[in-house]
């Protein structure tokens, strides 16, 4: 006999509750409440298979292109920035996924931009550089009535316990400091995840990449949304060709947000 009790689902003394329609809107909840969760956009197997190879045939690329520099980093090593300017369109076109910009767009409040989207490499039996816990605004510790930034770590591969699955700190995103170790024991949990979705945080969630056990490489590509008061890491509009595309790519790779470069541009800008 199954002796687990289900969850009630029943109230009284309550006056307020919230409501959801569709599988989005409790994704979006989740997030809000818990800092996570794992969204699914249906891409098809051809549709995951052809990503996980373009990542290869970029990462090949990029060392190469890359190789002096990437000599002195063991971090760097690990990382392939800014993966929609290496010449290989599927990138863009996961950035302006629209499940994804849904998603983000009820998650952020008003304007958004991608301040970055960069390929990870959680390679086994070795040192891993996001394998610490952090966030993905670095050095800040504070907290927001509502997003400011949103983390969506699209899985190359399946996330899994033995190739290192992320870890996060539920809830983290709404107390400023890191906690203890003794709370981290007993309060982080491992985010398992099929190849093909995205696991979405708030970014001032507290997570951390976990150690790959397995033969093969787990891998990933980490986007980062903010409100356009951020500075991107690295500068997309002068990395990217923008007369194919549309207002709303130019305005999400923050082609309308860049500072103006005097007052008569700004002034410009605004009339």
């Amino acid at each position: 006999m199954d002796r687990n009790n289900e969850i009630p689902l029943s109230s009284y003394g309550i006056l307020k509750r919230a409501s959801i329609e569709t599988e989005l809107d409790s994704i979006v909840e989740q997030v809000n409440n818990v800092g996570y969760a794992v969204l699914d956009p249906k891409f098809t197997k051809s549709q995951i298979d052809f990503i996980g190879r373009e990542f290869d045939e970029v990462l090949i690329r990029y060392q190469y292109t890359y190789q002096k520099q990437l000599a002195s980093s063991s971090a760097e090593k690990q990382t392939i920035r800014a993966m929609l300017t290496h010449n290989s369109d599927i990138f863009l076109k996961l950035a302006l996924n629209d499940v994804l910009l849904n998603a983000v767009g009820k998650l952020i409040d008003g304007k958004f931009m991608l301040n970055q989207q960069n390929g990870l490499i959680n390679p086994p039996a070795d040192d891993y550089s996001q394998g610490k816990w952090h966030r993905d605004l670095p050095y800040q510790h504070f907290v927001s009535s509502s997003a400011l930034a949103v983390n969506a770590l699209y899985c190359v591969d399946d996330f899994t316990w033995e190739n290192g699955a992320t870890f996060v700190l539920p809830a983290s995103h709404k107390f400023s400091a890191l906690p203890s170790e003794t709370y981290l024991k007993k309060n982080a949990i491992q985010l398992e995840a099929k190849a093909g979705s995205f696991i979405v945080l708030n970014c001032m969630t507290f997570h951390a990449g976990g150690v790959n056990k397995s033969q093969y490489s787990r891998r990933a590509v980490n986007h980062i949304f903010n409100i356009p008061f951020f500075k991107q890491q690295i500068n997309l509009p002068q990395n990217l060709l923008s007369k194919n595309l549309t207002q709303k790519a130019r305005e999400l790779l923050g082609f309308t947000f860049s500072e103006p470069a005097s007052v008569e541009a700004y002034l410009s800008n605004r009339s």
